[in-house]
Parts: C-alpha cells; structure tokens; sequence
C-alpha cells in the first residue's frame, strides 16, 4: 500500500455519502472480478456510530476504501 489504511473512525470514512458508497461498490465489482474476487450481494447498508456499513460482512466503510486502495495498486503494478 503506498499510504497509511483509512481506520473506521477516518474522517474520510465518515463523508462518503450513501450515492459515493454505491459508485465505490461498483469499482469494487469491477475492479475485484480481475482478481476473482466476487461480493454479488455487497450494498450500502445500516449505520453504526453514525458510520455507513457496507453489507459484505459488518464492514465500515473503512474497509471498503482499503480494498480499492489495494486492488488499484494491483492494477496499476500490472
């Protein structure tokens, strides 16, 4: 990883926006199915101390923003 993880309590996790998580998700999708990985079912879903939760487990948002962080890493070293 070439920064630091975004951590769940991350400002910048909290000011992703439900219609930003959705386009995120998506990225996900595509970005993922390159390495096999699938999360069909994976949603914006409830909150949690005020944070979105991504639906693929209970994940903040946090994970999420990592996981894009390392398959565009992957992507770009390819």
């Amino acid at each position: 990883m070439t920064c630091e993880p975004v951590a769940p309590g991350d400002p910048r996790a909290g000011d992703c926006t439900r219609c930003q998580i959705i386009a995120l998700l998506g990225e996900l999708h595509r970005l993922g199915l390159q390495f096999g990985l699938l999360w069909g079912s994976a949603h914006s879903s409830e909150t949690a101390d005020g944070r979105l939760l991504v639906d693929f487990g209970p994940a903040p948002v946090s994970t999420l923003l990592n996981l894009l962080h390392l398959l565009r890493d992957l992507d770009w070293n390819e």
